[in-house]
């Protein structure tokens, strides 16, 4: 593969040129008891941008707001150079109903926070964090095209909503002349791979750029966890101590991640890391990049050691061998009617004998 960070590629169906990896920045800020101080986030920054890094991934409320703080200090002296991602649904001041959502009060508001705190006067990308199933698709669509027009956001994105809703919401996009959706921020890693199903085909056929979220499923994938971390968590304990590292090890506890498959998909990633002279971060993150569809894994370091070590993912090459015990290690079933499309008995009674070439 052998990419480097300057190896730029358009950003889904627009001419906006991103890096292949680009640098999540949820860990910037210490508020939710693990992350980086800001000497070690603007250490993380620069090591990013130094190697020629120029998509940066945030959201209005990663760190209680610290995150977009932090890099609206960053990016004093090279704002223009970069592409600034960030979101907005979550909920800024609890108990107000209004600070959150994916309506326009919510989403006109959060920008202008947003702006504030990125000390920016725009936005090069705005994505939809999480879909709330109240707001009505032409409100958030018009809401977006709104600010595009007003020159806050250059770019609008969806993240974490079905599949069914963003393909419609692109289809009313083009057909009212707003501006179309050009990105998909989803989970998919070796350990979740239940966007395969709808959303990544979704996006490929609606021109959207993946830029998957912990494509190391929660540090899953890096080796840091075994056995004994499934015996802390089916004992209830999920772990221990108040360190960062154990405070993430909890977190990832609570949410069912440490189970005996998830274990066996990451042995198997260790495995190939041994044979390849690589770390298993690197191979995890490489598996994503090796998939035509995705344009940027969000690699989100809480260490310089870390992003050096995620960073190496670019240079790791996999034989066909390899790259299919990965695949086998971590697969699923598609479903209906995916597997029934899929099936020996629908190919013969839709095509027989014959032979038809498909292409992307």
């Amino acid at each position: 593969m052998s990419l480097t960070l300057d190896t730029y590629r358009l950003l889904g169906r627009s001419g906006l040129r991103v890096s292949p990896l680009a640098l999540g920045t949820a860990t910037f800020g210490t508020d939710w008891g693990w992350g980086a101080e800001q000497d070690e986030a603007r250490k993380l920054f620069d090591t990013y941008v130094e190697r020629g890094g120029n998509f940066i991934d945030t959201a209005n409320t990663y760190t209680n707001g610290s995150s977009e703080r932090q890099l609206g200090e960053f990016t004093r002296d090279n704002r223009e150079s970069l592409v600034l991602a960030t979101k907005y649904t979550t909920l800024r001041r609890p108990g107000d109903p209004n600070s959150g959502g994916a309506h326009r009060k919510s989403l006109f508001a959060s920008v202008e926070a947003s702006l504030r705190q990125l000390n920016t006067d725009y936005i090069d990308l705005l994505c939809l964090h999480v879909w709330d199933f109240t707001t009505p698709v032409e409100e958030i669509l018009r809401g977006m095209d709104d600010l595009v027009r007003q020159g806050k956001i250059l770019y609008v994105a969806m993240s974490n909503a079905p599949a069914w809703e963003i393909s419609r919401m692109q289809a009313i996009a083009d057909l009212r002349g707003w501006s179309p959706l050009v990105a998909l921020q989803i989970e998919y890693n070796l350990i979740n791979r239940a966007a395969e199903r709808d959303l990544i085909p979704m996006a490929r056929a609606m021109g959207l750029g993946v830029t998957p979220y912990s494509p190391l499923a929660g540090g899953l994938l890096t080796g840091k966890y075994s056995r004994v971390d499934l015996t802390a968590t089916n004992a209830g304990s999920g772990g221990s101590g108040g360190s960062g590292e154990s405070t993430r090890k909890n977190f990832n506890a609570d949410l069912g991640m440490v189970t005996e498959r998830n274990l066996a998909i990451a042995d198997v990633v260790k495995e190939v890391a041994t044979e390849l002279g690589r770390t298993p971060a690197q191979v995890g993150l490489a598996w994503t990049l090796q998939n035509p569809d995705v344009t940027a894994p969000i690699i989100g370091a809480r260490t310089p050691a870390q992003l050096e070590d995620n960073l190496g993912a670019l240079e790791v090459d996999f034989t066909a061998a390899q790259l299919a015990r990965l695949d086998e290690a971590g697969a699923i079933e598609l479903g209906y009617p995916h597997d029934l499309l899929a099936s020996d008995h629908i190919r013969t009674v839709t095509a027989g004998d014959l032979k038809i070439e498909t292409r992307r």
